[in-house]
């Protein structure tokens, strides 16, 4: 692609989606009609202002073409006064956008390592078998079928997402797919089929704190949310004030669930005394770790309970806005939380008057496009601000210098639902629940090979095998061959470990993770090795290539394993596991981020604690 603006001119659809997103253009500065005397141009600063809108205008673009076209981005910058190889520097980082021609209809097939475990391997054969091999259009039609990092469905593999493209462009998700539901995508009959599971907590009891609501109120509904307790912990907020809010947070011990476990109120408490103005609040939702789907079952059932927790974290910082970065791959959720926003505004309880108590504060909902390296919290800032998402080095760290360059409050979807209950009971009552480092109740994301995969609640220290057995065991009466805890930036633990107790201290002493809570089994009749190299070839992918020890070490990475998996290791298999090890070492001491420092656990446990690439018997 040409990197500068050219003569060429959008299509009317084009030009239609961009101003769809930013109105009319109003100056010749951002690409309307001149005055009279033909050279002056006015607007150039509120054109740059819109910066953080470049993300919605190429979904908007996509959207209506179902690509990203020259002309289309060179519209989109005159808008926004980007220069276009900065625009089109942001618009190839992402997954779902397409800067070459492609077919309206898409459907993306799941080939990560939960539906590996589901059926995805035979159903990528059969669509190629039947239909042609994934990016290839059909003679006689104007839809391709793609193959797919991991759409959250995990519980419910194999997943394809369809994307429709056009004046009224759509999307939807498929679960338990198959080559027939593929092709009736392809063809344009299909339509949304997912399910959500009834939640379940340790013993099968009524223990539920998160999940509660799940599959008992209706999401659409403001006042089925109120009628079950919704909105009394705001209330409670607006009683005791900041402070008390802050003090209740603090008091519960409550951790940070996106992996690192910071504590939510010390976090809170910086935010809320920076002086520095205005302060943000952000809801990372862009859940794309492979085997996690807690915060889609979450939003698609339950949105309100999200909204009253982002509004109670704004009241305690005194941020009168907050953003919701929702991954792309979730349209159920998207459309379940935009609809439970506007219900929110129309109500009062988001606005100039939240509920009358003169308090400020609305939300605002940006969706992700296929890019793992987002859920990185610096990542996020600039992926909302309109730039690539690559990872900030810190410090300064968000509390100072977030969003906008202001002092930011980032929580996950988990850690604010947590909130709710702690504003009920008390910080106190909530810290005597789970261990004395990891109070509370934790979410796990079961699938792979176990009887029934879905969500389930226990309180930290519940055990491995006690997990296990809620979901009903291994599937079909087979013998477990081993669990990945974390998702692929966690690691592999071996049947010896069922006993291994669930929370953050007991599973940091055994060298491994609780991550976002993703519990991945895996059973005899599963071959590891595959599985590695796509854990391997999704570190690659998703490297946004910004620091050299990530981006060349999960190319390195990847190259040995494919070595170790043909049989052609360079020098002995010891060697290849050695030059694996210093691999990894260097990603995490040198990585500006996480995914490099974590990018080679899951291998490198397998490899140590599985011996995977060991000869049988040995």
């Amino acid at each position: 692609m040409d990197l500068r603006l050219t003569n060429q001119e959008p299509t009317e659809a084009e030009r239609a989606a961009v101003d769809s997103v930013l109105g009319p253009p109003d100056s010749a500065w951002v690409g309307g009609e001149r005055g009279d005397d033909g050279h002056a141009a006015h607007g150039g600063h509120a054109a740059r202002a819109q910066r953080h809108l470049l993300l919605p205008v190429l979904h908007a673009l996509q959207g209506r073409a179902g690509w990203i076209s020259q002309a289309g981005l060179g519209y989109a910058c005159r808008r926004l006064t980007v220069p276009p190889a900065e625009a089109y520097g942001v618009a190839s980082f992402y997954a779902l956008f397409a800067l070459e021609p492609r077919a309206p209809v898409v459907a993306h097939v799941c080939t990560d390592i939960a539906c590996m475990c589901s059926g995805s391997v035979e159903l990528v054969a059969e669509l190629e078998r039947t239909i042609g091999p994934s990016g290839e259009r059909p003679s006689n039609g104007s839809a391709i079928w793609l193959e797919s990092p991991c759409l959250g469905l995990c519980e419910q593999a194999p997943a394809v997402l369809v994307t429709r493209a056009g004046e009224t462009p759509g999307e939807h998700s498929i679960s338990k797919a198959t080559a027939v539901d593929v092709s009736a995508a392809l063809a344009g009959t299909s339509e949304q089929r997912t399910e959500t599971l009834a939640p379940q907590t340790e013993g099968g009891g009524d223990g539920l704190r998160l999940l509660h609501r799940v599959g008992t109120i209706d999401p659409g509904s403001l006042d089925s949310y109120r009628g079950a307790g919704g909105y009394e912990a705001l209330r409670t907020a607006f009683d005791i004030g900041p402070a008390g809010v802050i003090r209740e947070v603090t008091d519960s011990k409550l951790l940070g669930r996106g992996g690192a476990a910071f504590p939510t109120g010390r976090k809170w408490d910086a935010v809320g005394r920076n002086p520095s103005m205005p302060h943000y609040i952000v809801c990372n939702a862009d859940e794309s770790e492979p085997g996690t789907f807690k915060d889609r079952v979450v939003i698609e059932s339950d949105p309100f309970a999200l909204i009253e927790a982002l509004t109670i974290a704004g009241f305690a910082t005194a941020a009168e806005h907050g953003y919701v970065y929702l991954r792309g791959e979730y349209p159920l959720a998207w459309s379940r939380l935009e609809h439970a926003i506007e219900q929110c505004r129309s109500r009062g309880l988001l606005g100039d008057d939240v509920m009358g108590r003169g308090f400020r504060f609305d939300i605002e909902l940006r969706k992700g496009a296929g890019a793992y390296i987002c859920g990185e919290e610096t990542a996020l800032f600039n992926s909302i601000e309109g730039y690539r998402g690559e990872p900030r080095s810190k410090p300064p760290f968000p509390v100072d210098k977030g969003l906008f360059g202001k002092p930011t409050v980032v929580n996950n979807v988990e850690s604010l639902l947590n909130v709710l209950g702690i504003l009920h009971d008390g910080g106190a009552e909530f810290a005597r629940i789970g261990t004395e480092q990891s109070t509370g109740t934790r979410l796990f994301c079961l699938a792979g090979c176990v009887q029934r995969p879905g969500l389930y609640e226990a309180p930290f220290g519940v055990t491995l095998r006690e997990v296990l057995d809620m979901a009903g065991g291994v599937r079909d009466g087979n013998d477990l061959k081993a669990v990945l805890l974390g998702g692929a930036a966690g690691g592999f633990v071996g049947p010896d470990m069922l006993d291994l107790e669930l929370s953050f201290e007991a599973t940091r002493a055994a060298g491994t993770t609780l991550g976002s809570g993703v519990v991945l089994v895996f059973d005899q009749t599963v071959d590891l090795v595959p599985i590695l190299l796509r854990i391997a070839a999704f570190f690659r992918d998703e490297s946004c290539g910004q620091c050299v020890p990530c981006r060349v070490g999960t190319v390195r990475q990847q190259e040995a394993l494919l070595r170790l998996a043909a049989d052609r290791p360079r020098g002995s298999v010891a060697d290849e596991t050695a030059l694996l090890a210093e691999i990894a070492q260097a990603m995490r001491d040198a990585s500006i981020c996480g995914l490099g420092q974590t990018a080679a656990n899951a291998i490198d446990s397998a490899i140590n604690s599985l011996r995977v690439f060991e000869p049988q018997g040995a």
